[in-house]
């Protein structure tokens, strides 16, 4: 008869242990991953961590804001819509999917990308991957955007374009991108008819422009339009983004005989530029900029900002509502006036249209979904491709031909920095069925 070997039967009877004690653990670990991501954080943004979520319990929205980097202003504001609209949904009870026969929470899951095009689409990629994000909201710019659409695009899924104006981003065949602002092509033109209407004798233009895919589209079509329209554009310049010192850009401006500037690219460029331009006391008609007159922030430049035009997606005193709606459209969502006192609660300022932009993304996919009534990508396409709807933030409506996915509904504004009873006030003056006030012309009577 062999003898036993007890060290080994020991040896053996320890590992058995140790093996049943970390299934037991792990389970009971999992388990609570699962109980805590389907009960909590529906409401809030969640800052890099991993979301083990079920479609069937929420609906996981992924997206990257810029917390860093120079587009931090702007992405700002579009972050805090979209976050708005998510409390908003979840204090109803999330959205409604026929499908399931339930309402969904929503969890929104975000990331810092750093203003950079190769971090977004590491981003986008992870939040497709490990978070199982159902839809996607797009970073701020056109240029991140772009770079977030190659990697959406890829894997069949909805990504709504908020904060990005670029046409190009709309002319490579995209299925499953969708722009809720009026493209870049359209972006500056009003300014032009501002001049050939209201101040027929100037006659030469100066288009000063950042060097990026945004602020360059709308500047080349802004170019083809003035000169359509008999303008000579004397200077067509771009200047690298970060500048800081437009010294030599305001002398060739003044040596071309620019009777106006038009031009900019995002908030910090455009704020310089128009500060340099006031310094230098430039006697030209108008100066419009892209972006930055638009933002709440840009009256902490003083004077520098009185008489400063630029376009607008929307503005604060916009009238959108259920009441306002042409007859025939659908109105979806809460009026204009709810939303700017919601964010004037929620965030103690006056909301620009970057606000406006990324509420208006959650409201035109929460629409696409409860139409669809399902969380499948491509029936909320084809739900998208059928919307035609007004918002708080105006009409939303997608080509759904060669340039599919580009907005055709929205209509832009030009606002105008004026003076009102010793104060600072950004109105709207054009078109003037929509103005608050009256356009001040020229720019240099400030002087």
């Amino acid at each position: 008869m062999k003898k036993v070997n007890f060290k080994k039967l020991l040896s053996l009877f320890f590992l058995l242990v140790l093996a049943v004690v970390s299934f037991s653990c792990f389970s009971k670990r999992e388990n609570k991953e699962e109980k805590t991501t389907t009960e909590a954080t529906t409401s809030a943004v969640e800052q890099g961590q991993k979301t083990k979520t079920s479609g069937k319990d929420v609906i996981v929205i992924g997206y990257t804001s810029s917390q860093t980097g120079k587009f931090a202003t702007e992405s700002r504001e579009q972050s805090n819509g979209l976050q708005l609209w998510a409390k908003d949904v979840n204090s109803n009870g999330g959205i409604y999917v026929k499908d399931l026969g339930k309402k969904l929470k929503v969890v929104l899951k975000s990331y810092d990308d750093e203003s950079s095009k190769d971090r977004v689409q590491q981003l986008y990629t992870r939040l497709i991957n490990e978070d199982q994000a159902d839809f996607l909201i797009s970073p701020y710019s056109s240029g991140l955007t772009a770079s977030a659409a190659v990697v959406t695009e890829q894997y069949g899924k909805i990504l709504i374009a908020t904060g990005a104006a670029s046409d190009k981003i709309f002319s490579k065949g995209y299925q499953y991108v969708y722009q809720i602002y009026t493209p870049a092509s359209r972006y500056l033109t009003d300014a032009v008819d501002i001049l050939k209407q209201k101040d027929p004798k100037v006659r030469k233009i100066a288009i000063v422009y950042e060097n990026s895919n945004f602020a360059k589209s709308v500047a080349t079509a802004t170019k083809k339009y003035a000169e359509k329209n008999g303008f000579k554009v004397v200077l067509f310049e771009s200047y690298e983004p970060g500048t800081t010192d437009f010294t030599s850009m305001i002398n060739k401006i003044k040596a071309a005989g620019a009777q106006a500037v038009i031009g900019g690219g995002h908030f910090t460029d455009g704020e310089t530029l128009a500060k340099q331009i006031n310094d230098a006391r430039l006697k030209i008609d108008l100066l419009s900029i892209l972006v930055a007159p638009a933002l709440p922030e840009f009256s902490e430049i003083g004077k520098a900002a009185l008489y400063v035009t630029g376009p607008s997606q929307w503005e604060s005193k916009v009238k959108f509502s259920k009441e306002t709606t042409p007859s025939g459209y659908e109105f979806f969502g809460i009026p204009a006036a709810q939303f700017v006192k919601e964010y004037r609660d929620a965030y103690g300022n006056v909301p620009g249209y970057h606000a406006a932009g990324g509420y208006t993304a959650g409201l035109v996919l929460e629409k696409a979904i409860e139409d669809a009534g399902t969380l499948n990508s491509d029936k909320v396409k084809a739900a998208l491709d059928k919307m035609d709807i007004y918002t708080l933030f105006g009409h939303i409506k997608f080509d759904t031909g060669e340039y599919h996915g580009r907005q055709i509904g929205h209509t832009m504004v030009i606002i105008q920095w004026l003076n009102e009873n010793g104060k600072l006030s950004k109105e709207i003056v054009y078109p003037e069925k929509a103005a608050t006030a009256k356009l001040v012309i020229p720019y240099y009577s400030k002087f």
